[in-house]
C-alpha cells in the first residue's frame, strides 16, 4: 500500500496534476470508521464489558455519571449533546444479537487462542469491577438524566446511525425474534429504550398521548411513514422470563397494528453501543428520533422538559418531509449509503 501510494504521487507531478483533497467531513468520517470495522469471521458473543468504554468512542465524551469510572461527587448538573451519538457503520440485520455462529472447529481454535483468552479476563474483570448500586445512585441527579436533547435535528450527514437489535415481539405469529433494523428503515421512528417501569415512565413523558399530543398528531397524519417503536432491554434472565409471562397485558396497551414495534431484547448491547448512543445509565429511559436511513437526529434522556417535548415533535414532523422530499426526487438523485441495499430503498 505504501508503494502504491509513491506511484501514484509521482505520476500526479509527472503529469502536474495534484492529488484531490479530501474534504473534511470525510476525514472525520474516516476517523470514526476506521477503527470500526467489521469482523470477517464470527466471534464469540461476550458481555462486551471494558474498562474503559468512553475511551474507544471517536468525538467529545457526554459529561454524564456512569456506572464505571470515577464516582460523580457534589451537584451534577446535566447539558446539551456536545456532537451527534451514534454508531460510525450502517446497521445490518443480524447484528448484535448475542448468538454464537461460530462452528465447532472456530470454538476449538479460540479456545486455545491465549490473545481472547487474555481479553475474555479482561472483559469479565471489567464486569465484575463495577459497583452493583452505581446506576442507581446516580438517579439521584435529576431523575438519572444524562443530557439535555438539542433543540434541532443534527444534520443528516453528520448524524451517525442507530445500532440494529435482536428481540422479540408481541406478535402472536412469531416464532422467532426480529432485527430492529428493517423496522426503521424507510421510516421515521421515535425509539424508546427502557429495562424497568421507571424508566418506561421517563420515555412516557416524551411519547405518550397524555404527556406530548402534539407528537401523536403528527403520528396520526403520517401513519404510514412516521412509528413509535419500543425496546425493553432485559439481560436478567428471570426477569425476561416474567415480561414473557405477563406479555397477554402487553399486548392490551397497544393496538394489534403496533405488536410488532415492541421488542424484548435479552442481549447484543455492549459497553461500546452505551457510549456510542448516549445509554449511560441502566435504570433510566432514553428516547432517540431516527430517520428513514437509520440514522439518530435527535435524543433525549431520562424525564422530559417541556422544550424536549415540542422539540420532539417538530424533529419527527421534519423528518417526514424529508422523506417526502426524498420520494419526490428522481431516483438517481436521492440520497444513497453505499453497499447498504436495505438503506437504498426505503418504504414511502
Amino acid at each position: 500500500m505504501p508503494s502504491q501510494r509513491l506511484e501514484l504521487a509521482l505520476a500526479g507531478l509527472a503529469t502536474g496534476r495534484r492529488p484531490l483533497a479530501a474534504c473534511a467531513y470525510c476525514q472525520w468520517r474516516r476517523s470514526f470508521t476506521a477503527s470500526a470495522l467489521r469482523a470477517a469471521r464470527p466471534e464469540k458473543p461476550a458481555a462486551g464489558a471494558s474498562m474503559d468504554p468512553k475511551g474507544e468512542v471517536k468525538g467529545a465524551p457526554i459529561e454524564a455519571p456512569r456506572s464505571y469510572g470515577k464516582r460523580v461527587e457534589g451537584n451534577f448538573v446535566p447539558k446539551p449533546l456536545p456532537r451527534p451519538i451514534g454508531m460510525p457503520l450502517p446497521p445490518r440485520a443480524g447484528e448484535n444479537t448475542g448468538i454464537d455462529h461460530r462452528t465447532l472447529k472456530q470454538r476449538k481454535e479460540d479456545f486455545v487462542d491465549y490473545e481472547k483468552h487474555i481479553q475474555r479476563r479482561k472483559e469479565l474483570t471489567a464486569q465484575i469491577s463495577r459497583p452493583y448500586f452505581r446506576d442507581w445512585g446516580n438517579l439521584q441527579f435529576h431523575g438519572g438524566k444524562s443530557f439535555i436533547a438539542p433543540p434541532r435535528l443534527f444534520k443528516a450527514e453528520l448524524s451517525l446511525f442507530f445500532p440494529n437489535l435482536y428481540g422479540e415481539t408481541l406478535l402472536k405469529t412469531d416464532k422467532e425474534p426480529r432485527d430492529t433494523t428493517p423496522l426503521l428503515t424507510g421510516r421515521a421512528s421515535v425509539v424508546s429504550i427502557f429495562s424497568s417501569q421507571w424508566a418506561e415512565q421517563q420515555v412516557a413523558s416524551f411519547t405518550s398521548k397524555e404527556a406530548n399530543p402534539a407528537l401523536h398528531e403528527v403520528l396520526a397524519r403520517n401513519g404510514d411513514q412516521a412509528q413509535v417503536v419500543n425496546v425493553n432491554y432485559e439481560d436478567n434472565a428471570g426477569k425476561a422470563w416474567l415480561v414473557r409471562l405477563f406479555r397477554g397485558s402487553l399486548r392490551k396497551k397497544f393496538p394489534e397494528r403496533d405488536w410488532d414495534k415492541y421488542f424484548l431484547v435479552r442481549r447484543g448491547i455492549t459497553d461500546g453501543i452505551r457510549e456510542a448512543i448516549g445509554l449511560l445509565n441502566s435504570k433510566v429511559g432514553y428516547t432517540y428520533l431516527v430517520d428513514h436511513h437509520c440514522r439518530i437526529r435527535w435524543a433525549g434522556s431520562g424525564p422530559s422538559h417541556p422544550d424536549e417535548k415540542d422539540g420532539l415533535a417538530r424533529g419527527l414532523a421534519r423528518l417526514v418531509d424529508e422523506i417526502n422530499r426524498d420520494a419526490a426526487r428522481p431516483a438517481a438523485a436521492r440520497e444513497r449509503l453505499p453497499g447498504k441495499s436495505h438503506l437504498e430503498n426505503p418504504r414511502v
